[in-house]
């Protein structure tokens, strides 16, 4: 399996037990979902993921996910408001004397001013869809649904083609990344992400605590998807979050869109995950529907280094049946990216418009070259692995980005390094002392001391030789090793 997937920790699965299944099925991720309670929830639960990391011998991440600024109607005065099509409510910020229709408290001034009549709203990650039809003031409207369902308080609100700019960190996000750090998460993703500036915020904060993780850019707002080549030249990761996307969006473009980010991500050898209602059906049932398995292929087949579950793993009941479903169909899918296009029929020509270079920016450099050139000479010379030496974790990120038909195998001696190579297709970190002095030693150790390969094995290696010299800093060597 080389697809990677992040299972989202809740009541259903934060057992020692539930864990450790979830990890024998193939988890390298773990997400905790920071927007239902503070870091004061996850002590235990971090303690035990570190617990079954040690016990398993599985370089194991864990993502923190921020809340971000979602914005919600507020405390509704009655349990919940039942809509059927037709009906209608108020929204606003104070309920109006002798109010002849239910209301919906919300105190963003800014968006209540915005709206107009004709403007569309959803509610309950767009399971109630409403339009203003009349205008009371800037701080009272009259919506009427579209649909039936029922609201209840602190429900998420969106109003779909209307961009607003609010701060991808809150207050709240700022302590729980504090708190978050502090407790050892490996990775942050930022919610609601709209500008680089967001990314490049919330790395000084991590920087500012004497930390160093990776940050995923949730994309989750058409503003974000509109500046999507400047948010992947700061983030790290990205994540295709569907759900919120699905409501900023019209839905029928949600695929294609999907689509064109991963491709992105690929071009510019950053991780990319797809997430939300991957495996829906299972939080209830023991086996997926069959447009939830294509869907999680396809995902798969278009480029997706990691698969997410949301509900699928936290609260449904069978978290451990649906990361084994999850892993039987990425590793079908992936057999179909070879078949597509091995990597030895990529050209210099592919690998330049893969980078985006044009006039104005430099050409590819060498380490993008070997890396490209160690994926062919494993194909053709039909090696038993790949083993790359990568101290940031970059060359690994790149060669990963190839889809190498062979095992790839990314030795670091950086524990940051380690846990961030876990979002990246294919990758097994693999850390490494750093006492033994040569890059290509380390790789050679590795090789020679690895009971899966055999001897007369061929094995590609990847590393950097230094000479002292700042421009040969990287990986500057590829070299082909029998065991």
């Amino acid at each position: 399996m080389r697809t990677k997937i992040i299972a989202t920790i809740g009541p259903a699965s934060s057992s020692p037990e539930v864990l450790s299944k979830l990890i024998q099925a193939g988890v390298r991720i773990f997400r905790l979902n920071f927007s239902h309670g503070d870091a004061s929830m996850f002590v235990e639960l971090i303690d035990n993921i570190r617990k079954q990391e040690m016990k398993h011998n599985i370089p194991i991440t864990i993502m923190q996910d921020l809340s971000g600024p979602k914005v919600r109607i507020g405390n509704l005065d009655v349990p919940s408001i039942t809509f059927s099509a037709g009906s209608k409510a108020y929204l606003g910020l104070k309920k109006p004397e002798n109010a002849d229709l239910p209301f919906m408290p919300f105190d963003n001034h800014m968006m209540l001013a915005d709206l107009d009549v004709k403007d569309h709203i959803v509610l309950s990650d767009g399971g109630l869809q409403f339009d203003v039809v009349k205008k009371i003031n800037n701080e009272l409207v009259v919506l009427q649904a579209n649909n039936s369902g029922i609201v209840t308080s602190r429900k998420g609100l969106a109003m779909p083609g209307k961009s607003f700019k609010v701060p991808a960190l809150t207050e709240k996000d700022k302590k729980d990344l504090a708190d978050g750090l502090r407790l050892g998460v490996d990775a942050v993703a930022l919610s609601f992400v709209q500008t680089p500036e967001d990314i490049l915020e919330a790395k000084a904060i991590i920087i500012s605590h004497g930390r160093k993780v990776p940050v995923v850019a949730k994309l989750e707002r058409q503003n974000a998807v509109d500046r999507l080549d400047e948010i992947l030249a700061v983030t790290d990761v990205v994540m295709v979050a569907r759900g919120d996307l699905g409501i900023e969006c019209p839905l029928p473009k949600l695929p294609t869109m999907q689509k064109r980010i991963i491709a992105a991500c690929n071009r510019a050898a950053k991780p990319v995950i797809v997430a939300t209602q991957m495996l829906l059906s299972m939080v209830n049932n023991p086996v997926p529907t069959r447009a939830e398995t294509t869907d999680v292929a396809n995902a798969v087949i278009d480029g997706a280094d990691c698969v997410m579950l949301s509900e699928e793993t936290a609260m449904g009941a069978y978290p451990v049946e649906a990361v084994k479903f999850m892993a039987q169909i990425t590793e079908e899918a992936e057999a179909v990216l070879h078949e597509r296009q091995p990597v030895s029929n990529v050209s210099r020509e592919h690998l330049l418009f893969k980078k985006h270079y044009t006039a104005a920016q430099k050409e590819a450099t060498p380490s993008e070259f070997l890396t490209l050139a160690a994926c062919q000479l494993a194909e053709v010379s039909h090696a038993r692995a790949l083993v790359c030496h990568s101290v940031s974790g970059s060359s690994g990120r790149q060669t990963a980005s190839y889809r190498p038909k062979q095992e790839l195998y990314v030795l670091t001696p950086d524990h940051v390094s380690l846990k961030s190579l876990n979002f990246s297709w294919g990758v097994n970190p693999i850390l490494v002392d750093e006492n033994m002095p040569g890059h290509l030693e380390r790789a050679e150790y590795f090789i020679d001391t690895n009971k899966e390969f055999s001897a007369g094995d061929r094995i590609v290696i990847t590393a950097g030789q230094t000479n002292n010299v700042a421009a040969n800093k990287g990986t500057n060597l590829v070299k082909i090793y029998a065991k």
